[in-house]
């Protein structure tokens, strides 16, 4: 009888990507009319269903497999049963399953907003949506850095859609600019991905983790230069400065839902960054980065961040400031290179996430209720529900300044406790104090221009200006308000359950800089203990199947470590290649003590 509880335990890791990708797939299949038709076309709510199944699903999903990293278990899945590093596997750990679950938390309510209205006024919303979860998911869950490059592009060719939806100008234009500066992005992960391969001759993590130090030094120069290339890259997704500039026009032009998901996108950068350097590059490269680069790179784009929020002219815009500000708080944490630094920077990047999102939903519903005024920061007439907006901006406004008892405020104590581990404490307790100033007097100007200095509706009804207003809502676009309260819900039993989180992320700061244990769950060994790798690639090996024929390897023997027990048994192994394996690991003197593999006879 089928078990499906083993089933799921098995293929663990890759559901997460598989069921956005067949949701896409699916959503494909069922046709999608043009724009303006969607409102009136009846498979818009099979659409919908299908969509808002598929994200409960993957909520659940990735609620489980939280559930399983949180006992301290990496899970490697080998896709194709074959072993890393020869083939591609993806990796649940602590810090995957963590950044799995707050795209999900974001995704769904994000997408239950935008089924009632938003999702009609463009094509392939839903299939977009879901293919960007798909990229998000793997670039999370792979262990490999070339499938790292896959999954960005992935979710990459997603967003370029998605902030196309509904069209216009202003879209168009900064969705050319975006293209261009992510394309310029690829082009440099492709360049840092050739020289790390070409000096480690490895792609995989934990392989790369594994002979970094012990490569001859021009190799590692190239290697280290190799993931300079790819920081850069990942600063491009984060939006650091200098190569951060695109973000807050960028997302100023995105439609509401869209804004509010993309907001997970900078920290798939921030996810990068963490991880490579983490777990790929050894210790002195790592912290000689990130003390004389990422430091700097995150004191200035947090400082950036809020002067620019403070001089912007439309409320989207500011948000966007304030997301660069931050980064930048994010940057500061993770260059510092401590465990309990890297903790804190994990839960600041939640609240980060979630309120930026409910920010840019806000930014929504004051821009249906300002008219002609849209969301620029100009004196306009009072709104309709005005107290309750201005209720809803204040919590919103608290949260995001870091002022207590809200999980902004947590956050940064969290990172200010680690700094006494840094030899650059002084100035990064100055900055973040100073940012968290000049964030309070940003917020405070922007509620000023919304609701302290909002002029009087008019009253006489033979004005124009009285029937304009007259015609505007008197109350919150469908659902917005309540994806609203969502969000704020989740933060407010983000600080209710502080203790426990801040536990989790100690011990996945803790897994995160264990190089040795995620080598060791990751790649397979020989008999001897020995690592089975290649290094360095040999063109002439040529390993045999079934279908190329029999001739002497003298790698046989290596063949059940690196293939599962179902492939060992199946057809792709001949017989001859079976008495090999057998002879071979019956004779002590043919398994070498380096773990090499050795060119075949010719």
């Amino acid at each position: 009888m089928f078990d499906f509880m083993t089933f799921w335990h098995a293929h663990a890791p890759i559901m997460s990507i598989l069921i956005p990708a067949f949701t896409a797939f699916s959503l494909i299949l069922l046709g999608n009319p043009g724009s303006g038709a969607l409102d009136h076309d009846p498979r818009q709510p099979w659409r919908r269903g299908i969509s808002l199944v598929s994200i409960l699903l993957s909520l659940a999903t990735a609620i489980s497999y939280f559930m399983i990293a949180s006992t301290g278990q990496i899970t490697v899945y080998q896709l194709g049963e074959w072993s890393a590093p020869f083939g591609i596997v993806l990796i649940l750990d602590r810090l995957s399953a963590f950044m799995l679950l707050l795209t999900y938390a974001l995704a769904a309510p994000v997408l239950w907003f935008a089924s009632k209205e938003w999702d009609a006024r463009g094509r392939y919303f839903h299939t977009m949506f879901h293919f960007l979860l798909m990229g998000v998911s793997g670039a999370f869950l792979t262990g490999d850095l070339f499938n790292l490059f896959v999954f960005f592009e992935v979710l990459l060719l997603a967003s370029y859609v998605l902030l196309l939806h509904t069209q216009g100008k202003a879209r168009f234009q900064l969705g050319i600019h975006y293209v261009t500066i992510n394309l310029l992005a690829s082009a440099l992960f492709l360049i840092g991905l050739g020289m790390i391969y070409g000096s480690v001759g490895s792609l995989n993590m934990a392989d790369v983790a594994r002979l970094m130090p012990i490569l001859e030094p021009d190799a590692h120069k190239l290697a280290a230069a190799g993931g300079l290339l790819l920081f850069v890259v990942f600063g491009i997704k984060a939006a650091m400065l200098p190569v951060g500039f695109w973000l807050p026009k960028t997302y100023a032009v995105a439609t509401t839902p869209v804004a509010a998901i993309f907001t997970i996108m900078t920290k798939v950068g921030i996810y990068a960054i963490l991880r490579v350097n983490g777990t790929v590059f050894d210790d002195t490269f790592s912290q000689a980065m990130l003390q004389q680069w990422l430091l700097p790179i995150g004191l200035i784009t947090s400082i950036y961040g809020v002067i620019g929020a403070i001089g912007a002219d439309r409320l989207r815009r500011f948000i966007g400031f304030m997301i660069l500000s931050s980064v930048g708080t994010l940057l500061i944490a993770i260059a510092m290179a401590n465990t309990q630094a890297w903790a804190a920077a994990l839960y600041y990047l939640v609240h980060s996430t979630l309120i930026a999102a409910a920010f840019y939903l806000f930014s929504g519903w004051i821009t249906a209720q300002r008219g002609e005024f849209k969301d620029h920061l100009k004196i306009a007439p009072q709104m309709k529900q005005d107290k309750l907006l201005s209720i809803v901006y204040l919590l919103i406004a608290l949260m995001l300044a870091g002022l207590p008892p809200f999980s902004g405020f947590l956050g940064k104590v969290f990172i200010l406790q680690a700094t006494a581990q840094s030899a650059h404490q002084g100035w990064i307790i100055a900055i973040i104090l100073i940012v968290s100033l000049l964030s309070i007097i940003a917020l405070t100007r922007v509620g000023f221009v919304l609701f302290w200095r909002s002029s009087r509706p008019e009253q006489d009804p033979t004005q124009p200006e009285y029937v304009r207003y007259q015609a505007l809502p008197g109350r919150a676009p469908a659902r917005n308000n309540i994806t609203i309260y969502v969000f704020l819900s989740i933060l407010t039993a983000y600080v209710v359950f502080a203790s426990p989180i801040q536990q989790y992320t100690q011990a996945t700061a803790e897994q995160i800089r264990d190089r040795s244990l995620y080598v060791d769950q990751v790649l397979k060994k020989d008999r001897e203990g020995q690592v089975i790798s290649v290094q360095a690639f040999d063109p002439t090996y040529l390993p045999e199947t079934k279908y190329g024929g029999e001739a002497p390897d003298a790698n046989a023997h290596y063949i059940p470590y690196v293939v599962s027990p179902n492939s060992l048994n199946g057809e792709h192994i001949s017989s001859y290649k079976l008495r090999q394996i057998e002879q071979q690991l019956k004779n002590e003197q043919v398994a070498p003590s380096d773990a090499q593999l050795k060119p075949m006879e010719q």
